[in-house]
């Protein structure tokens, strides 16, 4: 007798929408594999498959059947389970029908707290296809379906019409009714390719059956199909394509036998900025733009077709057809927009409301201007620059170019800044003061673009604290994690050496007339420094450093940086466990003090060795220090410090801190105040793992 198949379940239904494809799948997948978990059914490997008209999952050996399982179950003590007469009681009996048996079939218990009631029971596990469709009906309910769809007169809802149901165990048919439609063994394949059924005899015929249909139902091959096609067909043009990743996907979800198939367009729009291109391509056609060797786009561009066709051509001019009037409404939008000055845009902004309680996106320019101003100052950087930049920074957003293609803010920035004869360093800071817009996007590259970007950031983040709309759990409208990360990227990857506390204090005189920002300075910084936990934890440093560092309320973000990677290279080196372990006993024992130690060393208390040893140390690493700690060399102090180890331990070792005579142990503790002050010059050891 078979004790395990492979199951298929396949849900057949109308094109499914291709951004959320990936979402559904994946999810169907991890419901299901927690319901065989649940359930106890053992099974072998989960794998996902989807293409724009099905969902499906392949679960491998399946066993037959649960695994009988022991149920055991403790009732009430025995001297509650007898009345005074010796029957039953109420709670005995209430015990015995739960478990589907008589009283005098309970069997009873010993444990350490006197004799129990007992059931024991084993259970015969059931039989797979009576608990499938059930475990497949749940699943498919939880599924995170944004909207959901009925069709004819049912009352049924899901994403998209339902029209086939496989659900195969080996080579059986699981029966069940799923969203309306009984259990079967017949696909489909392409939609125009083979839209006859296919009968799949066993659930291991499918991917080759689907792929005889014109059917590539593995996503993940699909994909890398996608991807190649679309590759050399650029290779062929003489370029290479420009394949984005979440548009791959798109395009992977809208296809089910993909053919890649290259078009043309006129020359003459190549005068137009490429990005506008680039983005109606993407965007609008799912087009992949072909680029040259420099990044310059070629007059060339991909199309993935579903379909094999007789006449390429016929597809080829179709998708053409199709790309020019797109390409023309660019070509009519830049000319226009260029016709006027990007400064004299700055009127609209007025209209453009950035947010209620704090203004129009022409006050909150006026703002980051300011700021902008200040920042390149303390930097000794181009004043003028930098609120020039500011004031322009979302002119663009009132272009008719920027309407159409959002994503182009910024970019379209810089070409009509370019346009219009600003500075250079102007120009690309409009498109700079949006970076670092993604996890593992670069900083700004231009030193206005640094400060136009910090401005801006600062401005949003302290704004919105203020009128008390700081991020929430998962809700962060305004994107400030991000742009908390940003602001202090921007300086520590740009090595600005600016206190990030005086920069709000300087951005919250800005708010003065929208809000009380001085509040919220606090609470603001506190938030923005908490992200450097994360920005650490990215590249591998401890918690422990971060927190050593934390310790000394640095409010300059680069100053930080610095003692991070100091303590970082501090940790590794062998002084570091009993140093650190030395600080926080230190930390302790002066915590326990009533009063803080403010007494002098008197070096004519000493009586021990140790103790004018340790002394000598310490005055020695103060002189050595005080250039090292002058010029920010963290690191080199703390190489330095590491040195003291053989004083600190011997002192430890043999010199009693807490004597009975009390102008001794004072001393003591004056000399370990000192001792403690020296490390703490750089950051606190105590806070180190392994202390």
């Amino acid at each position: 007798m078979t004790t395990t198949a492979d199951l298929l379940i396949e849900i057949g239904t109308e094109e499914l929408p291709p951004k959320t494809l990936n979402k559904l799948s994946a999810a169907l997948t991890s419901h299901f594999a927690a319901s065989l978990k649940e359930a106890n059914l053992e099974h072998g490997e989960v794998t996902s498959y989807s293409s724009p008209r099905r969902l499906a999952i392949m679960v491998k050996d399946v066993a037959a059947f649960q695994a009988d399982q022991l149920v055991e179950k403790r009732g009430p003590a025995l001297k509650a389970a007898l009345d005074k007469e010796g029957n039953p009681s109420k709670a005995a009996q209430g015990f015995a029908r739960s478990c589907g048996i008589e009283f005098d079939q309970l069997q009873q218990i010993e444990t350490s707290k006197g004799t129990y009631l007992n059931f024991k029971q084993e259970v015969k596990g059931l039989a797979a296809t009576a608990l499938l469709p059930d475990m497949l009906n749940k699943a498919l309910a939880a599924l995170p379906i944004a909207k959901r769809m009925r069709w004819g007169a049912s009352d049924i809802e899901f994403v998209r019409p339902v029209h086939w149901i496989v659900f195969l165990l080996g080579d059986d048919i699981v029966d069940a009714e799923v969203l309306g439609i009984q259990s079967g063994r017949d696909s489909r394949g392409h939609r125009f390719h083979h839209p006859e059924n296919i009968t799949l005899n066993k659930a291991t015929d499918y991917l080759a059956a689907l792929e005889k249909a014109y059917v590539m139902a593995d996503q993940p091959s699909r994909r890398e199909s996608v991807r190649q096609q679309a590759t050399d067909s650029a290779i062929a043009l003489g370029g290479t394509a420009v394949i984005d990743a979440d548009l791959l996907d798109e395009v992977t979800n809208l296809v089910e036998w993909p053919v890649a198939v290259h078009g043309n367009f006129p020359e003459k729009f190549l005068d137009i900025p490429q990005e506008c291109l680039i983005s109606s391509m993407q965007d609008h056609q799912k087009y992949f733009p072909v680029v040259d060797a420099d990044g310059k786009l070629m007059p060339h561009f991909i199309t993935i077709s579903n379909i094999e066709s007789s006449d390429v051509e016929v597809v080829r001019d179709g998708n053409e057809r199709v790309i020019s009037p797109r390409f023309s409404d660019a070509a009519f939008f830049w000319e226009q927009d260029c016709k006027i000055p990007l400064i004299e845009r700055s009127e609209a902004t007025k209209k453009i409301v950035f947010q209620q309680k704090l203004g129009t996106l022409f006050e909150k320019t006026e703002r980051v201007a300011l700021l902008a101003g200040n920042i390149a100052e303390q930097l000794g950087e181009n004043v003028e620059h930098a609120v020039r930049a500011a004031k322009l920074s979302k002119c663009d957003l009132s272009s008719d170019m920027v309407y159409e293609f959002t994503d182009l803010q910024g970019i379209m920035g810089r070409y009509y800044a370019l346009s219009d004869g600003e500075p250079e360093a102007v120009a690309y800071a409009l498109e700079e003061q949006y970076k670092p817009g993604f996890a593992g996007d670069t900083i700004p590259q231009y030193m206005t673009g640094k400060i136009l970007s910090l401005s801006d950031k600062l401005d949003t983040i302290l704004g919105i604290f203020a009128i008390g709309q700081k991020p929430t759990g998962t809700k962060d409208p305004f994107a400030l994690r991000r742009a908390a990360l940003g602001a202090l990227r921007i300086i520590i990857e740009g090595d600005l050496k600016l206190d990030l506390r005086d920069l709000l204090s300087f951005a919250a005189a800005g708010l003065q007339d929208k809000v009380d920002a001085k509040a919220a300075i606090d609470t603001t910084y506190q938030y923005i420094m908490e992200r450097l936990r994360a920005y650490y934890q990215d590249q591998g440093v401890g918690p422990d450093v971060v927190e050593a560092v934390s310790a000394m309320n640095i409010s300059s973000p680069i100053e930080f940086e610095h003692r991070v990677k100091a303590v970082n290279v501090f940790k590794e080196l062998p002084e570091a466990v009993p140093l650190a372990a030395a600080n926080k006993r230190i930390a302790n024992i002066l915590k326990k003090l009533d009063e803080p130690v403010t007494e002098s060393v008197k070096v004519d208390l000493f009586i021990e060795a140790q103790e004018p040893a340790l002394y000598d140390v310490i005055k020695q690493q103060q002189s050595k220090l005080e250039p090292l700690l002058a010029s920010n060399n963290y690191q080199e102090a703390l190489l330095s410090l590491a040195a003291i180890r053989p004083e600190v331990d011997a002192f430890f070792d043999g010199v009693m801190i807490m004597s009975d005579d009390i102008a001794l142990k004072n001393n003591r503790l004056a000399l370990l105040t000192e001792l403690r002050a020296l490390f703490l010059q750089v950051a606190d050891l105590s806070s180190l793992q392994g202390a």
